[in-house]
């Protein structure tokens, strides 16, 4: 048998799990000897089901608890593929798929991710979604909240805005705004522990406390921004009672106002602990239908889940307190005050006029921007931002919406985002490429075409949108982005 060359986990955090398992426990430590499980989720705004396990040249095997998740062997390498590059699926640890299920997800409902880089469980929202409402996706950390933005691009969502804030500045924006929240909160990544080496030299019992202070305070911002009847789902990738049962008995002490939620989900996992390791102050009553999912029950890593209901009745009115509307009520007025009566600003004529005769939007496709977002204008580029989005002022944003392009001196240009959000049935100027065709595509080459084809094209491949090329004297131009072109098989 070959040397297990991992780090030795830390005494203290033995010692606890020990304590907090008892009979389990040595069924716990022996998961860390097993190989760790790798899972995807198809993306429900490019594909359905069954049109997409034709597609993947995988072994897949359904995760029981996500309606959109697989199970997927290492060896088959699915973050090289072409698919992943389009945004087919996303790559997610199984057990994390848990707590969108929680969440529960619905067309038309105003969510926030609070803690979301790096995408997974805010893709994963958008897609339930199915593009219509409003999600926030938040991350504090700017490195972090630009790879958050790259995936919401990537996975072709529309109706996203991607803020780089702290929470208590976001809970001054929003105050009762939100219909559901996702808390997926910053933690001592103990459930990291088998596949991150890091997390392990990273683990401290100090860290543990602290990491249950910052939880708590953030939990605390969300409560302002929950409207009454709202959603609150918590959740954590970590063992430990003290961030977990300890932080929801905490906040449900001084927030009597929530209460905890059963879920479909409990059939597949086992309940909240209390107690039993001496760590955190909680009590039974408190964690009743709080969810564990374990390592050595089932085929993931681990996380928490607790599923809270805010006092009230949840009105879906359109409307909002904070900042000066929704954004519905305000299409024609720039950042800056710009007055209804004012002209619509030469970028914006200038995109719409692109969408609907030079590629070709079908009425249907063009409707559905038209209802579901705004064209605004910022500089030289156009997005479209989500209509039940309040104003931006102040706030630090990442992704406003979907970019759809840029303003190139009277000549419209669009963007690689626009592309990823369509398909070949939403346009009539779309181009299904050849495996030849597409491996040149993708590595920045031009390709022969029709000499009949003329003008800007949607490129396929196997039906999902790559990119954009340009048609003319029997070449397409290459469009792809210089910083994604690589070399694929």
């Amino acid at each position: 048998m070959a040397e297990d060359k991992r780090p030795a986990l830390p005494q203290p955090f033995l010692e606890r799990m020990k304590a907090m398992l008892g009979e389990e426990y040595g069924d716990f430590l022996a998961a860390y000897t097993k190989e760790r499980q790798y899972g995807l989720r198809f993306n429900p705004l490019k594909t359905d089901k069954e049109t997409f396990l034709k597609r993947m040249p995988f072994v897949l095997e359904p995760v029981g608890w996500a309606e959109e998740g697989f199970y997927y062997r290492p060896e088959q390498q699915p973050g090289r593929h072409l698919f992943h590059e389009i945004g087919a699926y996303y790559i997610q640890e199984p057990s994390a798929m848990a707590v969108v299920e929680a969440l529960a997800p619905q067309p038309g409902e105003r969510i926030l991710d609070l803690c979301a880089a790096p995408g997974g469980k805010s893709t994963q929202t958008a897609g339930k979604m199915r593009g219509e409402g409003l999600l926030v996706s938040n991350e504090y950390v700017p490195g972090r909240a630009r790879i958050l933005s790259q995936n919401i691009e990537r996975m072709g969502i529309a109706g996203a805005v991607v803020c780089n804030e702290t929470p208590e500045r976001l809970a001054a924006f929003f105050p009762s705004f939100f219909d559901k929240i996702l808390v997926d909160a910053p933690c001592s990544g103990e459930g990291m522990f088998r596949k991150d080496e890091t997390a392990i030299a990273e683990w401290s019992p100090e860290q543990v406390t602290l990491c249950a202070e910052r939880q708590l305070s953030i939990l605390e911002q969300a409560v302002q921004m929950l409207k009454p009847g709202g959603i609150l789902v918590y959740s954590t990738c970590t063992f430990s009672e003290e961030e977990n049962e300890g932080v929801i008995s905490r906040f449900l002490e001084k927030y009597p106002v929530f209460s905890i939620e059963e879920t479909a989900l409990e059939q597949f996992f086992a309940p909240g602990r209390c107690g039993q390791s001496g760590q955190g102050e909680c009590r039974a009553e408190d964690i009743e239908h709080t969810m564990r999912l374990w390592p050595h029950k089932i085929k993931g890593e681990g996380h928490y889940i607790a599923k809270l209901k805010k006092a009230g009745t949840l009105v879906n009115d359109g409307n909002s307190k904070a900042g000066n509307g929704c954004m519905g009520h305000q299409e024609e007025k720039k950042r800056s005050g710009r007055k209804k009566e004012e002209r619509i600003p030469d970028s914006v004529e200038l995109c719409r006029v692109f969408l609907r005769e030079e590629l070709g939007l079908t009425d249907t496709a063009y409707a559905e921007l038209e209802r579901n977002g705004v064209f605004m204008p910022f500089g030289e580029q156009v997005y479209l931002m989500p209509r039940q989005m309040i104003p931006l002022d102040g706030l630090k944003v990442i992704r406003p919406g979907l970019h759809l392009g840029t303003d190139k001196k009277n000549r419209f240009e669009p963007s690689h985002a626009l592309a990823l959000y369509l398909s070949g049935e939403m346009t009539k100027q779309h181009f299904e490429m050849t495996k030849e065709q597409a491996e040149r595509y993708l590595r920045g080459e031009t390709f022969a075409c029709d000499d009949k084809l003329k003008g800007w094209m949607l490129l396929t491949i196997e039906g999902y949108a790559a990119g954009f090329g340009k048609a003319g004297n029997g070449q397409m131009k290459n469009h792809y982005p210089k910083g994604l072109r690589k070399m694929y098989s």
